[in-house]
């Protein structure tokens, strides 16, 4: 493995082990139930992870190195990470209470969801949620728009592709 795609494991490994506790964040009326959220894609070269947290905090790497951090100081990506943690809130039961964090499988996608009672995770065929054809869909729409406001900001910035 790169030096990079370890420093990303690294810091995927510290997002899951952080409490919400250790950034000061409790239950709100609009975020009663989760304080943040992963989504995890897999490839045949490795997995993307977008990482958003209540904090404001919104990042997107690759387990081979590279990705962008610290994204959620801009305001359209912060405001999509907000949007996307809401979305979650409405699919906590559809979610299994995990310890372990693998990453998905080649074509799949992996939810961690960041509950202030511990961890949940759900892993669903990628094509069926890019499809509409799942009940998760509309979470992983959710997700895409925070790429997407990602990209955004990078082009406006000049960079094309994340670091």
């Amino acid at each position: 493995m790169s030096k990079d795609g370890e420093a990303i494991r690294e810091l995927r490994s510290m997002v899951l082990a952080t409490s919400p506790r250790d950034l000061g964040l409790t239950p709100t009326k609009e975020h009663q139930r989760i304080w943040g959220i992963l989504m995890e894609t897999g490839y045949p070269e490795g997995a993307a992870t977008l990482v958003a947290l209540l904090d404001g905090s919104v990042s997107l790497y690759f387990s081979n190195g590279g990705g962008m951090i610290g994204a959620g100081e801009h305001a359209p990506v912060r405001r999509a990470a907000f949007k996307f943690i809401g979305v979650a809130e409405s699919y906590v039961e559809d979610f299994s209470r995990t310890t372990e964090h693998p990453l998905p499988e080649t074509g799949r996608v992996r939810f961690y969801i960041l509950t202030y009672s511990g961890i949940l995770t759900g892993d669903v065929d990628e094509n069926l949620l890019g499809e509409g054809r799942h009940k998760l869909s509309k979470l992983f729409y959710a997700g895409h728009d925070v790429i997407t406001a990602i990209r955004e900001v990078r082009k406006r910035l000049g960079r094309s592709q994340p670091r």
